[in-house]
């Protein structure tokens, strides 16, 4: 067997490779950030060749720096972006479209369409989720209607579709040379076209969004061998064998494996993930019910997720936008010196707000503003919205499931923020955990595929593999606790009915 897993990390902003030996540790990384496009206000996208050749890239990258080939790993596994969806001629294997990305809002009047008098819950007893412009298929059949020729070519079977997972794999595996179109469960059940209890495409929701059956990848569990790597690629013969979406992969590189579970990732957004095991638990209180993982043959297990559109987002705006530092790390530094926030509160639905509100007529606002507040207290103002939003996930969780968590893990990129998870830990109430191996994205991904092929042998090399770093212990009197986050709540409402029906 040989000695190293390899996993591609697909994600908003960059395409990583890492490489993993047994017991879980880095060997090596490449990385290359891709472009983000923005057409029109709300609307977010991404060049899918550009993804591609990055992919390929940081794979070159990973295998110099660690000074091994294609015949030193044992396996691959896939971890992506999610709801960011592709449209591609399968006889070509071009892209009809740009990739258009979770956080777009341009298919809200899609998403009205198809509520209808029914409203956002139509499909989300099938599928686990409101009707909103997050998720895949609205996407689709936007670019279907939209790009010139789109549906005919659809119609006759040549156009495919996939999130970001997908695209890579049709690609590592041939492309229009073979490659196969397959996805796994836990992206399949983030496009609102995935039964979560058959674990199969829903022909009548497909229907109502136009969108040809033809056109999605087969569906798969997160750990079995899909192909191998593409004669002449970089890494020939290898089985591909592990697909996750990025918050599930954290989930699994987390060990969250026993029901009652959580971990919540400090990316682009912030996405808390709440392991529900083989039940498939319906929410009352705006989350989301989604599959966490399949292994193979076994059960597919069920998750609660609380989805939160921007957190690190936010600070790369600050520092992009408005120029108010050179190194997204520096808002720690500004933060710092002050005290507390000067009464001002950043709540940053630049997307609409996702959980618990769901509400896309939101939009961003600084509020509580005086004289006294200056850009160290926006700066501080700016990392506590992650801290509030998190809560309000949380809260909505134990509403739900009826769990009170005792500690919380951490991942992502965040996660380094120490006053970040300091204040966490604070407005929580509970002990937040941050692992030594912080890269839980893509340690997800390389487990399940090494889980696959035999290189571990199962969660319990998981479980052994997991060590905890740093834990942050709450400190902040009750009562401020509690004055903060009510505040927060009223800054939160100064955010709904600002998208007007004559608003773009």
């Amino acid at each position: 067997m040989p000695d190293y897993v390899l996993a591609i990390d697909q994600g908003t902003t960059s395409s990583r490779a890492m490489i993993f030996d047994h017991a879980g540790h880095v060997v090596s990384t490449g990385q290359l950030e891709h472009d983000q496009i923005f057409p029109k206000a709300g609307w977010v996208e991404h060049n899918p060749e550009q993804i591609w050749n990055n992919v390929r890239e940081a794979v070159g990258l990973a295998l110099v720096r660690a000074n091994v080939t294609y015949t030193d790993i044992a396996a691959v596994g896939i971890t992506n972006q999610r709801e960011t969806a592709v449209v591609w001629d399968k006889n070509t294997g071009k892209p009809v479209y740009n990739a258009i990305v979770w956080q777009d809002t341009r298919t809200q009047p899609i998403v009205e369409a198809l509520g209808g008098d029914v409203g956002a819950d139509k499909y989300k007893a099938i599928v686990g989720l409101p009707l909103a412009t997050y998720f895949s298929g609205p996407k689709i059949k936007w670019i279907l209607d939209n790009v010139p020729g789109a549906r005919e070519s659809a119609e006759r079977g040549d156009l495919l579709f996939g999130n970001t997972d997908s695209w890579v794999l049709w690609n590592m595996t041939g492309g229009v040379d073979g490659g196969v179109h397959y996805t796994d469960v836990t992206n399949a059940s983030r496009t609102m076209l995935m039964d979560l209890d058959t674990l199969s495409w829903r022909e009548d929701i497909a229907a109502d969004m136009g969108i040809p059956l033809s056109m999605l990848p087969e569906i798969h569990s997160s750990s079995e061998v899909y192909g191998p790597g593409r004669p002449g690629g970089l890494l020939p013969g290898v089985p591909i064998a592990g697909i996750l979406g990025d918050q599930q992969a954290a989930t699994f590189g987390q060990a969250c494996f026993t029901p009652g579970t959580a971990k919540n990732t400090y990316g682009t957004g912030n996405f808390m993930l709440l392991n529900t095991g083989t039940e498939k638990v319906p929410s009352k209180n705006g989350l989301l019910t989604t599959v966490a993982y399949k292994i193979g043959e076994a059960p597919q297990i069920y998750a609660l997720e609380g989805s939160i559109a921007v957190t690190g987002s936010l600070i790369q705006w600050l520092r992009d936008n408005l120029g108010m530092f050179q190194d997204a790390p520096d808002v720690e530094w500004m933060a710092r010196k002050v005290e507390d926030n000067g009464g001002a509160y950043f709540v940053p639905a630049f997307s609409g707000l996702f959980a618990p509100y769901w509400r896309p007529d939101a939009r961003g606002a600084l509020v509580g503003l005086t004289r006294y507040v200056n850009r160290n207290h926006m700066a501080r103002a700016a990392l506590e919205s992650t801290a509030y939003q998190t809560r309000e996930v949380l809260e909505a969780m134990k509403a739900d499931s009826g769990v009170s968590l005792t500690e919380l893990k951490v991942d992502g990129g965040m996660v380094q923020n120490e006053l970040l998870m300091q204040f966490q830990a604070d407005q929580l109430g509970v002990d937040v955990v941050r692992p030594k191996v912080a890269e839980t994205t893509a340690l997800g991904a390389a487990y399940a595929a090494g889980i696959a092929v035999g290189f571990w042998s199962g969660e319990s090399d998981v479980t052994a593999n997991w060590a905890e770093d740093r834990r942050w212990t709450p400190s902040m009197d009750e009562g401020e606790r509690e004055r903060l986050f009510r505040q927060w709540k009223k800054a939160v409402t100064k955010t709904f009915d600002w998208v007007d029906a004559d608003t773009q």
